[in-house]
C-alpha cells in the first residue's frame, strides 16, 4: 500500500504547528552548542541593534543572530571572514522554515584570530591617522605629579614607585584598574580619560605626564590594551602618556596611539624623571661655566674700555669748536637784538597807523549787524521753541484724549508735571531772554559812549570851535580864508554865522595882559548907518574866528 493511504486517518498539522513542533524538537534535543566557524555576510548591525550574519565552514553553513543585549556584553565584535567560536542556543525560524543559532558569547578562534584581529584593528585606526607622529607630545623633563593608570596590588606600580625614588623622588597618584579581564578596558579608558578632566589648580592636582602600565602575559592577557576604547582614549589624551605594557617583545595597540613606548614598567619611569645626582651634577657645571663666562666677558670688556680710553682725544680738543661757535654767537647777537628791536617797531608802526576812525566805525557797524543777527535769531528761535512745545502738547493732548479710560488719572499727573516743567522752561527762557537783552543794551551803550569820547563835540565842549565854509568843509588855516567869505562857526550850544575881513590875513597875537574879548554876534562886528564919518574912517577892527586845527583824536 502507497505510504500517502497509509497515513489517510492520521491527525493533520497546520503549518504554524509543524513549525512549532520542529522549533521545540530542535531546542529539546541540543539546547546550548559551541560552533566554530568562519562569519559570512555582516554588513554590521541592524538599524533595531540586533545583529544577523552565517556561520560556514568549508561544507555548510548555519545562520546566526545576536540579540543587542547580548551584543553590548560582548568583548569581541563579530567581524566579516573573522574566525570564531561562539555559545549560543539552537533554535529555528517559522518565518522562512530555516534553523539558526542565536549566540550568547563570541570569541576568536586561537592565537591566529587575535593577531589577524588585532592586525585589522591596527591598520583601521592608522587609517584614521591616531598614530601619526605629528599627534604626539613631548613628556616634560620634570614633572612635579605623575599619574599612573594600573592595579593597586601588582608588582608593576612597586617597581615604578622604587625606580622613581632612586631616580628623582616625585609625587604620584594612582588610579586602580583591572588590567585583565571582562570590563578593565572600559576602566582604563576611564582612568585615561579621568586624569585629563582634573582641573588645574583643584584639590588633586593635574599629572603632568601619565604611565599605562602592565606586567608580561599572553595575548589574551594583554588583549585589554588592544581594544579600541583604550587605543582612543590614549591618543585623546591631553597629557602626555607612556605605554609600558608587558615586557619588551610584547606589543599592544596602546603603544602606538602614546607619546612614548616603554619596554617595561620600570624604563617607563626612568623615562619619566632623570637621574637627580646627574642633574646637580650637570647644574653645578653649568654654574661653574657661566662664572668662568662671566668673568671672561668682565675681563674683555675692561680691556675694551682701556683702549677705548687711550683712544679718546684730550677735553680741550673736544671743546675747542663748540668754545669757537659760542663766541661768534655772543658777538652776533648784540646785532641780532637790535635788528629784532627794529623788525618790532616797524610791525608796531605799521599797526598803529592801521588804527583810524574808519575802522572804528567798521567795527561799531560789524557789532550793530552782529546785535540784529543776533535778535533776529532770538526771536525765530523762540518762534520755533514755542512751536515746537505747542506742537508737543498738542500731540500729548491727543495721546491724553485716546487713553484716557486707561491711564486718565496717570495721565492727569504727567499733564501736571509737564506744566511746571513748562513754566519753569518758560521762566528759565524769559531770565534767559532779560539777561541776554541786558547784555546786548550793555554793548550798546558802551559803544554809543566809545562813539561820544571819540567824537569832535566832545572837544567843542572844551571850549573850542568848528569853522565850516560855504560848502560845509571845514576849515583848517588861516590862509585858506579869503576877505569876504561866509563862514559858519559851529560851538558846543550852536552855530553863528560871520564874514571874513580883509585886514585878518592871519592869527594876530594877542597880548596876555589883554583880558580876553568876548565872544559877539557877527551882525555887532559891521559898522552901523547912522555912526559919525570917523568910526567909517576908522572902523573897529573886526574879530576873525580863528581857525580851528583838529588834530589827530589818537
Amino acid at each position: 500500500m502507497p505510504p500517502a493511504e497509509t497515513l489517510l486517518n492520521a491527525p493533520e498539522f497546520t503549518v504554524s504547528e509543524l513549525s512549532v513542533a520542529l522549533k521545540r524538537t530542535v531546542e529539546d534535543a541540543y539546547g546550548h552548542v559551541r560552533v566554530r566557524g568562519e562569519i559570512s555576510g555582516f554588513r554590521g548591525a541592524h538599524s533595531s541593534g540586533h545583529c544577523y550574519f552565517a556561520l560556514k565552514d568549508e561544507n555548510a553553513k548555519i545562520e546566526a543572530v545576536i540579540w543587542k543585549s547580548a551584543l553590548y556584553r560582548m568583548r569581541f565584535k563579530p567581524q566579516e571572514g573573522l574566525e570564531v567560536i561562539a555559545t549560543g542556543k539552537l533554535t529555528t525560524y517559522p518565518g522562512s522554515s530555516k534553523y539558526q543559532i542565536v549566540i550568547e558569547a563570541l570569541e576568536p578562534a586561537g592565537i591566529g584570530a587575535l593577531m589577524a584581529l588585532m592586525e585589522e584593528r591596527k591598520k583601521k585606526l592608522a587609517a584614521e591617522g591616531l598614530f601619526d607622529e605629528a599627534r604626539k607630545q613631548l613628556l616634560p623633563w620634570l614633572p612635579e605629579v605623575i599619574g599612573v593608570v594600573t592595579s593597586p596590588t601588582g608588582a608593576v606600580i612597586r617597581d615604578i614607585l622604587h625606580r622613581l625614588e632612586d631616580r628623582f623622588p616625585r609625587r604620584v597618584l594612582v588610579w586602580p584598574v583591572r588590567v585583565q579581564g571582562e570590563g578593565s578596558a572600559e576602566q582604563i579608558a576611564a582612568a585615561i580619560r579621568g586624569f585629563n578632566a582634573l582641573p588645574e589648580g583643584g584639590r588633586i592636582p593635574r599629572p603632568d605626564v601619565l604611565i599605562v602600565a602592565r606586567g608580561g602575559g599572553s595575548l589574551e592577557d594583554l588583549w585589554s590594551f588592544n581594544e579600541e576604547v583604550v587605543v582612543r582614549a590614549a591618543a585623546d589624551s591631553m597629557i602626555p602618556l607612556i605605554s609600558a605594557v608587558g615586557h619588551e617583545t610584547d606589543i599592544t595597540l596602546i603603544d602606538f596611539a602614546a607619546d612614548k613606548r616603554a619596554p617595561t614598567p620600570t624604563a617607563a619611569a626612568e623615562m619619566a624623571v632623570p637621574v637627580r645626582s646627574e642633574l646637580f651634577a650637570e647644574v653645578a657645571d653649568l654654574a661653574r661655566r657661566n662664572r668662568a663666562c662671566w668673568q671672561r666677558g668682565q675681563e674683555s670688556r675692561r680691556n675694551e674700555l682701556r683702549a677705548a680710553a687711550r683712544a679718546l682725544p684730550a677735553a680741550s680738543e673736544l671743546l675747542a669748536i663748540p668754545r669757537q661757535r659760542l663766541d661768534g654767537a655772543s658777538s652776533a647777537l648784540p646785532r641780532g637784538l637790535k635788528a629784532n628791536t627794529h623788525a618790532h617797531f616797524r610791525r608796531f608802526a605799521a599797526a598803529s597807523a592801521r588804527l583810524t576812525l574808519r575802522v572804528l566805525h567798521g567795527q561799531i557797524a560789524q557789532s550793530g549787524h552782529r546785535l540784529t543777527v543776533s535778535g533776529e535769531r532770538l526771536h525765530l528761535a523762540a518762534r520755533g521753541l514755542l512751536r515746537q512745545r505747542r506742537d508737543r502738547y498738542g500731540s500729548l493732548a491727543l495721546r491724553l484724549k485716546a487713553s484716557r479710560l486707561a491711564n486718565a488719572q496717570a495721565q492727569r499727573h504727567a499733564i501736571a508735571r509737564e506744566r511746571e516743567r513748562t513754566q519753569r522752561l518758560a521762566e528759565r527762557a524769559r531770565r534767559a531772554l532779560g539777561t541776554m537783552l541786558q547784555r546786548l543794551d550793555a554793548r550798546v551803550d558802551h559803544s554809543s559812549k566809545l562813539l561820544s569820547a571819540l567824537s569832535y563835540r566832545s572837544v567843542l565842549a572844551r571850549g573850542f570851535a568848528l569853522v565850516r565854509d560855504e560848502v560845509g568843509h571845514p576849515v583848517h588855516a588861516a590862509d585858506s580864508v579869503t576877505p569876504g567869505t561866509h563862514l559858519s562857526i559851529e560851538f558846543a550850544d550852536g552855530r553863528v554865522g560871520a564874514t571874513a575881513d580883509a585886514e585878518s590875513a592871519g592869527p594876530a597875537p594877542r597880548d596876555p595882559g589883554q583880558p580876553k574879548p568876548s565872544h559877539s554876534k557877527p551882525s555887532q562886528s559891521k559898522p552901523s548907518q547912522s555912526e559919525p564919518s570917523s568910526r567909517e574912517a576908522k572902523p573897529a577892527p573886526k574879530r576873525v574866528a580863528k581857525p580851528v586845527d583838529q588834530g589827530s583824536l589818537f
